[in-house]
């Protein structure tokens, strides 16, 4: 979707609370994109009250790269001790080094926001209250910032903005994730996008007297994945329609991709999130991920890219035998799902136009003749069976030139063509790649954007994922346990099904916080056990 901020259509109060009107030289052009793109919407009005004890974003933008955050921790931080429910920022200091106290919820509305009928996701107030109550922003915090208190990693992160005027605002940055919820809550963006880490704070970039010395340095390696790009061989739905037969090739996509990364290149840490509508999103967040260059990335999306050229063209799938042992997986992994969601579901050489498609895939005119003249005298001849027909007329020895092996390789590769991950290889490719962010609402479905669980894939079902009213009036019907009413409190997600998303989304970032620790502790012990060798 374009993005697009004008200096003449500021965002109306209705959107946008008092945000000052665009200046014309703080609009820039993202090229990648074709977008015009604003990096700041002005300061906070004085009219917005519940803001004025809090740090203003521009404020926490403004303490510089080289502003050390000064912490105090314990020794020993405990990882079980990490996930604590209470909303206290007191872990979480401003790193302006201003004395500032963060209220928790300063925003929250004394009741719940009343969830009727005519209720949806384009609603400020239901999106406003979604923030406020459901979205997990501590877990966003650890899980860029890779530790529990504050670094560049989170500081120097960009985040874009899309406004509900379409405006798009890049090269945001925030210390805490408490002033990064706050601002989402004053501008009310239909969602927000997560970009890399970079060398400088990017809200400073534009005052340093060399512009490269602000360029990306760190960002997790992403895969998208969009089922607009199996139109040409889904038959149940198109565009941006889907049900649970054509999931299936976002199944097979995720385990063919998944096992790639995790066996042939050692990653550990990849989450999976559902975009929303329609596709899916790989994040690898292992550290040696995170700091690899675009020639790297370039690299390992090649490695992993089976599927060219556009639909119109011809053979999609031009492989070099013998095959490479990652193809070799990936054909034991989809065979299965070739004869039960393609075959079977998709049935996609129902008619003439879609067989003669199959048959151009095939090696041998002679056996292509005979298959023609078969599947014309039966009308409506399943797919199943006209698989089964190719090996049948072929071990008729009807065709005295047929190559056993060419046609072999020809039935693998449209396994391949009908099966294999397509995937938006440019997301992949460059470091400075902006990515929708988990659990933001898809605008359009109403759908919160949840991680995947790759253990049960095949289980994930995307048109039971809740939608942002039904979550909010989930909280609201829901009723405490009488063996919890005098407990610890509840959060409020706690109370809905999204709690095993985000329990999942937090036993993740656990991982990968640990084994961040871990290889610190490491790296410290041997550099002590250095200064004290003689």
């Amino acid at each position: 979707m374009p993005h697009s901020v004008s200096p003449e259509q500021p965002a109306s109060p209705d959107q946008v609370a008092n945000i000052e009107e665009p200046k014309t030289e703080n609009v820039e052009t993202q090229e990648s994109e074709g977008t015009a793109v604003a990096d700041s919407l002005g300061p906070i009005g004085e009219s917005q009250t519940s803001y004025d004890q809090d740090i203003t974003m521009t404020d926490a933008g403004a303490a510089g790269e080289k502003t050390l955050v000064k912490v105090e921790t314990a020794a020993e931080v405990k990882l079980e001790d990490l996930f604590a429910d209470m909303d206290s920022d007191e872990e979480f200091p401003s790193s302006s080094g201003q004395d500032v106290k963060i209220s928790s919820s300063p925003e929250a509305p004394a009741s719940p926001v009343h969830i009727g009928p005519t209720s949806n996701a384009s609603d400020p107030e239901v999106m406003r209250s979604f923030y406020q109550r459901l979205f997990p922003w501590r877990y966003l915090f650890q899980w860029l910032n890779h530790s529990p208190t504050p670094s560049t990693d989170f500081g120097h992160r960009e985040f874009a903005f899309t406004l509900q005027n379409d405006a798009y605002l890049r090269y945001q940055s925030f210390p805490t994730h408490d002033l990064l919820r706050k601002d989402v809550l004053r501008l009310m963006p239909s969602r927000f996008e997560i970009g890399p880490v970079y060398s400088t704070n990017p809200r400073d970039r534009k005052t340093l007297r060399k512009s490269t010395a602000f360029k990306p340095i760190a960002k997790e390696l992403c895969f998208d994945i969009d089922l607009t790009d199996y139109d040409d061989i889904r038959t149940c739905c198109d565009k941006a329609n889907i049900c649970n037969k054509c999931w299936q090739f976002i199944t097979m996509a995720i385990k063919v991709i998944d096992v790639a990364l995790r066996d042939d290149f050692g990653f550990k840490h990849i989450m999976w999130v559902y975009s929303g509508r329609r596709g899916a999103h790989a994040w690898v967040c292992d550290k040696k991920a995170r700091q690899m260059d675009d020639q790297k990335r370039r690299a390992l999306a090649g490695y992993l890219e089976v599927i060219k050229g556009g639909a119109q063209g011809g053979k999609r799938v031009n492989i070099k035998r013998p095959l490479h042992p990652h193809v070799v997986r990936s054909l034991d992994i989809l065979k299965s799902h070739f004869q039960s969601d393609i075959l079977h579901d998709q049935d996609p050489w129902e008619t003439d136009e879609k067989f003669d498609r199959l048959l151009q895939l095939l090696p041998d005119k002679t056996l292509n003749e005979a298959l023609r003249k078969k599947w014309n005298s039966a009308p409506g001849r399943a797919s199943t069976a006209k698989w089964t027909d190719i090996d049948a007329l072929a071990k008729s020895g009807m065709s005295k030139s047929l190559d056993a092996k060419a046609l072999l390789d020809a039935k693998q590769d449209i396994v391949l063509e009908y099966t294999y991950p397509r995937l938006d290889i440019e997301v992949s490719k460059h470091l400075n790649h902006l990515l929708k962010s988990p659990f933001v609402v898809h605008p359009g479905t109403g759908r919160v954007c949840v991680p995947i669980n790759t253990k049960h894939c095949e289980d994930f079902d995307p048109l039971g994922v809740p939608t942002v009213t039904d979550l909010l009036r989930e909280i609201d019907e829901w009723m405490a346990p009488e063996e919890e009413k005098d407990g610890k409190a509840i959060q409020d997600w706690e109370k809905t099904s999204l709690k095993p998303y985000v329990e999942y989304f937090r036993s993740f970032v656990l991982g990968i916080m640990k084994d961040e620790k871990d290889v610190k502790i490491k790296r410290e012990r041997e550099e002590n056990g250095d200064a004290v060798e003689f």
